[in-house]
């Protein structure tokens, strides 16, 4: 196993010193409530068919009903303990390695990918330190991962000081945990546990799912982003987590410049509800539960920080439909997944431009963690998003996240202000 991993023994090399302290603690792994695994139902009848708002609130309805079925006898022992406690011991790992590089961001941690988006070193060290994690915590079976990054830009001679770097926060990261503390990956060992994230996925078999860090501009600002981990299982979302270091323990409904204690676990498992604890260790995790505003007048809604990343003036006349007052929370990353579920706000849209074609990574972990709080995830048509299909997305315009209640004239609201947008584009 060692040798397979590029694993050197800590004894063998003397000690090291840390290069960036590591103030985060981690959280305690505790065991959660068992759940049984309940049906999944889809709120649509095709993509090219939206379906109707009075279908949509039976669907609901029926859907609520067979999770109160499902959750009436819950079985002995949680199918997917084991993996909850890896992925909260991987994505808390990578959290800590985050925060330290966030603190100290040096312009030399900072690449382009070939889409011009920034690439930092605490992404390539996130990926790492979860593939490593899950792999050793979970080594008795077949491992397959879907994420964001593989290692061809770090094997080029002109990243040689960025991957020794990687290598270094890696090894610091995982020198603080218990289990790791005797082991120390060398540079190859790195670039081959980025590259375990190369899986297609698909409809077959179980598949982890990652986003290193999800909101990377956000990021290299210093404000919200997430490590996001979820687990496929025949191509159904049955297991997340998102660890958003900077998201208040409060909610941001009413933010102050005193935003109080930050840093979040968000962490859900099919059937068994949503939960929210403290980064900080020995942290309890509580459950929660998204609004049950029913007003859309009372309601506040979420989106994207960049403009790039969703059509604001689209997301605003939805708003004006509704008769939302509030004006919109715009944050990065799936951190807006975990204040919905908690109830920091009603409405979550997402309205990519023309040609996006939405990645799985960026949706997985917080789509269980808000309909496990429950909420409701489709696409503009309230088609039920469909992770089976690989490393992408195939869905109708856009995305949209609310409660069951604000669900139908949400849908109403949507279609009808993407169809004034499409009628507005075809007279020019």
């Amino acid at each position: 196993m060692a040798a397979r991993l590029g694993l050197t023994t800590v004894s063998s090399l003397g000690p090291r010193k840390a290069l960036l302290p590591l103030p985060v603690r981690l959280p305690s792994l505790l065991s959660v409530p068992a759940p049984r695994y309940p049906s999944h139902r889809h709120f649509y009848t095709s993509l090219s068919s939206p379906i109707s708002p009075l279908q949509l609130v039976k669907n609901l309805s029926q859907s609520q009903v067979a999770m109160s079925a499902s959750g009436s006898d819950p079985s002995p022992i949680s199918t997917y303990e084991k993996e909850l406690a890896a992925a909260k011991k991987a994505a808390s790992l990578a959290a800590r390695l985050c925060q330290s590089v966030q603190a100290e961001i040096l312009q030399s941690d900072v690449q382009s990918k070939a889409d011009k988006s920034p690439v930092t070193v605490a992404d390539y060290g996130s990926q790492a330190i979860v593939s490593f994690v899950l792999d050793m915590e979970l080594s008795s079976g077949p491992f397959s991962m879907v994420a964001e990054e593989d290692s061809e830009d770090l094997r080029k001679d002109s990243s040689k000081e960025i991957l020794s770097r990687i290598t270094d926060l890696v090894n610091d990261t995982l020198s603080t945990d218990p289990s790791f503390c005797n082991v120390i990956l060398s540079e190859e060992g790195i670039l081959s546990a980025i590259d375990k994230g190369t899986s297609e996925g698909g409809s077959s078999g179980s598949h982890w799912v990652l986003d290193p860090i999800d909101g990377t501009k956000g990021f290299l600002r210093g404000d919200q982003y997430a490590i996001a981990l979820a687990l496929l299982d025949e191509g159904k979302v049955v297991l997340g987590v998102l660890a958003c270091p900077n998201l208040p323990l409060a909610s941001i409904q009413h933010t102050t410049q005193n935003v109080g204690e930050s840093g979040c676990l968000f962490s859900a498992i099919v059937g068994n509800g949503a939960w929210m604890q403290s980064l900080d260790e020995g942290s309890s995790p509580t459950k929660i539960q998204v609004t049950s505003t029913a007003d859309p007048v009372d309601a506040s809604f979420f989106e994207s920080f960049e403009a790039a990343h969703s059509l604001h003036d689209l997301t605003s006349n939805i708003a004006k439909k509704l008769g939302v007052k509030a004006p919109p929370v715009r944050i990065d990353s799936q951190a807006k997944y975990g204040a919905l579920a908690r109830g920091d706000g009603a409405i979550y849209l997402r309205f990519p431009h023309k040609g996006y074609r939405e990645k799985i990574w960026d949706h997985a972990a917080g789509y269980i963690v808000v309909t496990e709080a429950g909420g409701v995830v489709t696409d503009a048509a309230g088609n039920d998003l469909d992770f089976s299909k690989g490393r992408y997305l195939d869905l109708d315009t856009g995305i949209m996240a609310t409660n069951k209640k604000l669900m139908p004239s949400l849908l109403v609201a949507v279609q009808e202000s993407i169809k004034e947008q499409q009628q507005s584009a075809s007279l020019l």
